[in-house]
C-alpha cells in the first residue's frame, strides 16, 4: 500500500516514474480503449478448475464458482471459490462458498460445482469425493445472494444408493416444468456412465433412485447440455485432467432431438459407446487438457462464449505439486450445427471481450 506521509510521496513518485521508463517494453497496449476492450488467455490464475457461471439479472454482474483447491498462497484450501465479473473476462475473488464442509461424508473434497439460479435462490449442486473414493456423492447448497452465505441442505445421493460408480459432476437442467440432475464420471465398470435423474420438492430431491436414464458413456465426464435450434449438444470431457503438462482433458460434444438422448456425434454413434464423440476443443502447444466446460453464453452481438479451464505446459503446476488449472475463456462457433471452440484448441491471441 501508498506510505502517504507527505515525506515520502516525492521519493514514490520519482521511484515510479523511473521504473516506468525502465519497464515500459513490458506493457502490450498502454492505452485504457484497449485494456478495456481486449483479453488475452487466461482469464484468472492461479487456478479455478471446472469452471461453473451464473448471470445475476439484478445487477449484471457474472459469479464464477470452481473446484476446492490450495493455491500455495499460505492460505487453506478454498472451499469453491467464488470470482466475480462484468463481461466474463474480468474476474475478482470474492470469497468462498463454504465457511466449512458438509457433514454428510466422513470425508472428501468439494469437486466440480454447479451453480444455478431457480426458485428465487441461488442453487449449488456439488461432488463430494476423494482420489478413488468408492462412493463419492452429490450435495446440494442454497443461498439467497450469489455471494451467499450457501446453507448445506445436506446429500442428494452417493453412488452406492443410486448405483452409478463415481457419482460427481452434477449439472441441472429444467425441460417444460420437470427438473433434472445430470452427472457421472469417468469409470470402467459395468454400470459406469452419465445419467440423469429426476427432481423433485423444488429441485432439492431426486423423486427416484430407482429411475435413472444413462446419457452417454463412462469414458465421459463433465457433462454441460446446450439447446440451440431444436437440438441438445451433449458437451463432456475425456482424457486425464489433472498431469500437469502431460494432461491429455478435452471437449467432445454430440447432439440430440430429445433432452434425454440418445445423442450421437456427428459420424452418426451413440454416445452411450465408449469411443465417441466429435471433437470441439484439445490442447496445442501452448496449453494441455483444456476441458470441464462451463454453461454458454450469449453476448449482445450475438456472440457464444463458453468458460473452461487449461494448463500451462510452460508452468503446469503450484509450488505444492497441484496442476495450474487456470480459467480460459473462448468463443463458440457453430460449423454445419456442430459446435467447435474457438478453431478447436485455446487461443492464445487478444480478442475482443463480450458485450453483455
Amino acid at each position: 500500500m501508498l506510505n502517504k506521509k507527505l515525506g515520502f510521496l516525492p521519493v514514490f513518485l520519482l521511484s515510479v516514474a523511473c521504473w516506468s521508463c525502465a519497464n515500459s517494453g513490458m506493457v502490450k497496449d498502454p492505452s485504457d480503449k484497449a485494456k478495456n476492450k481486449y483479453f488475452t488467455n487466461p482469464v484468472f490464475e492461479p487456478v479455478l478448475a471446472d469452471p461453473t457461471i451464473v448471470h445475476d439479472e439484478q445487477t449484471g454482474l457474472f459469479y464464477a464458482y470452481g473446484t476446492e483447491d490450495n493455491w500455495a498462497d499460505g492460505n487453506a484450501a478454498r472451499l469453491v471459490p467464488i470470482l466475480e465479473s462484468t463481461n466474463l473476462s474480468d474476474w475478482t475473488y470474492v470469497g468462498e462458498a463454504f465457511q466449512q464442509k458438509p457433514t454428510w461424508k466422513k470425508e472428501g473434497w468439494l469437486w466440480a460445482p454447479d451453480i444455478n439460479y431457480i426458485h428465487d435462490k441461488y442453487y449449488l449442486y456439488y461432488s463430494m469425493s476423494t482420489w478413488g473414493d468408492d462412493n463419492p456423492g452429490i450435495g446440494l447448497a442454497i443461498a439467497d445472494s450469489p455471494k451467499g452465505p450457501f446453507v448445506d441442505q445436506g446429500k442428494l445421493f452417493t453412488s452406492k444408493e443410486i448405483d452409478v460408480p463415481n457419482s460427481i459432476d452434477p449439472f441441472y437442467m429444467e425441460e417444460d416444468g420437470k427438473e433434472y440432475l445430470f452427472w457421472g464420471s469417468f469409470d470402467r465398470s459395468a454400470k459406469q456412465g452419465t445419467f440423469a435423474v429426476k427432481l423433485k420438492d423444488k429441485a432439492t430431491k431426486v423423486k427416484s433412485l430407482q429411475e435413472t436414464t444413462k446419457i452417454a458413456a463412462g469414458d465421459f465426464e463433465a457433462v454441460m447440455i446446450h439447446k440451440k435450434d431444436g437440438y441438445y449438444y451433449f458437451f463432456g470431457s475425456k482424457g486425464s485432467c489433472c498431469d500437469g503438462a502431460n494432461s491429455k482433458y478435452h471437449v467432445l460434444v454430440g447432439r440430440s432431438e430429445n433432452l434425454l438422448g440418445p445423442y450421437y456425434d456427428k459420424e452418426g454413434n451413440d454416445l452411450r459407446d465408449r469411443k465417441s464423440g466429435t471433437v470441439a476443443m484439445k490442447g496445442n502447444d501452448i496449453y494441455a487438457g483444456p476441458g470441464h466446460n462451463s454453461r454458454i453464453f450469449t453476448d449482445k452481438g450475438g456472440k457464444d462464449w463458453i468458460l473452461y479451464h487449461a494448463i500451462r505446459k510452460e508452468q503446469d503446476k503450484l509450488k505444492n505439486g497441484t496442476s495450474r488449472r487456470v480459467l480460459m475463456l473462448d468463443e463458440v462457433h457453430w460449423e454445419d450445427g456442430w459446435p467447435i471452440v474457438h478453431l478447436g484448441e485455446p487461443s492464445q491471441n487478444q480478442k475482443e471481450i463480450p458485450s453483455f
